[in-house]
């Protein structure tokens, strides 16, 4: 009897197919985090606390606040994403239109195409994330991209307008509201200082407004 050929160790720098890249990711449970980026391999290292792992939860709380006065919308954290053959990233959080919108939910579990809105956890604006997935996620057609640099206390969220992507602007109050989701707003400040209530009393605030409203008729039309 004939035994099964191993699978090859997938390893930072690799450059693989997708096909390649899934197969040797599959045969890895142990590793919780692998992206491929322009055919190329990214093994991030190990999360820190206080400079990823809180702020990535918050910022799922952040997400799910609006998807609950949102039907329509789908949410998730550290799901893979098929954007084209070279490129399948694992976006730290995301927020997508679920029917009708730009990406789908393939057969096997997996999003097939850009979601309206990826988000990232980095540590400062030297982090990949704020260049070679940048790129690729308006290449793609990622339609907004947040970015939260915590080393910096930074937030920059990028709108894809005419192909680039320009950089959405605080009010006064260092809040930022999304284009493509109507009352999504972030209260900067309050995230930055790990504040979960400010930053969900915002968000209410966000969902009252006549343009939730309207969005949400459209959702279900």
């Amino acid at each position: 009897m004939t035994s099964s050929p191993k699978v090859p160790v997938l390893h930072p720098g690799d450059t693989l197919t997708r096909a390649e890249f899934e197969r040797r990711y599959s045969a890895m449970p142990h590793v919780k985090k692998a992206e491929l980026i322009e055919g190329v391999v990214y093994m991030p290292s190990p999360v820190r606390y206080e400079f990823h792992g809180s702020p990535q939860t918050l910022l799922g709380y952040w997400l799910v606040s609006y998807a609950e006065a949102t039907p329509g919308v789908g949410y998730a954290t550290d799901s893979t994403v098929r954007l084209d053959l070279d490129n399948e990233p694992q976006p730290d959080v995301m927020l997508r239109v679920e029917n009708g919108g730009q990406s789908r939910q393939d057969a096997d579990g997996y999003i097939d195409g850009p979601p309206e809105l990826a988000v990232e956890v980095a540590a400062s604006s030297a982090s990949y994330d704020l260049h070679q997935k940048l790129h690729v996620y308006r290449r793609t057609g990622v339609r907004e991209y947040l970015v939260v640099r915590t080393e910096d206390a930074e937030v920059d969220w990028f709108v894809l307008r005419g192909g680039a992507y320009e950089r959405l602007a605080p009010d006064a109050q260092g809040i930022l509201r999304s284009e493509v989701f109507p009352g999504l707003w972030l209260d900067v400040p309050a995230l930055l200082r790990l504040d979960p209530v400010a930053l969900r009393a915002v968000v209410m605030l966000g969902v009252r407004t006549p343009g939730h409203a309207a969005f949400c008729e459209q959702l279900q039309r």
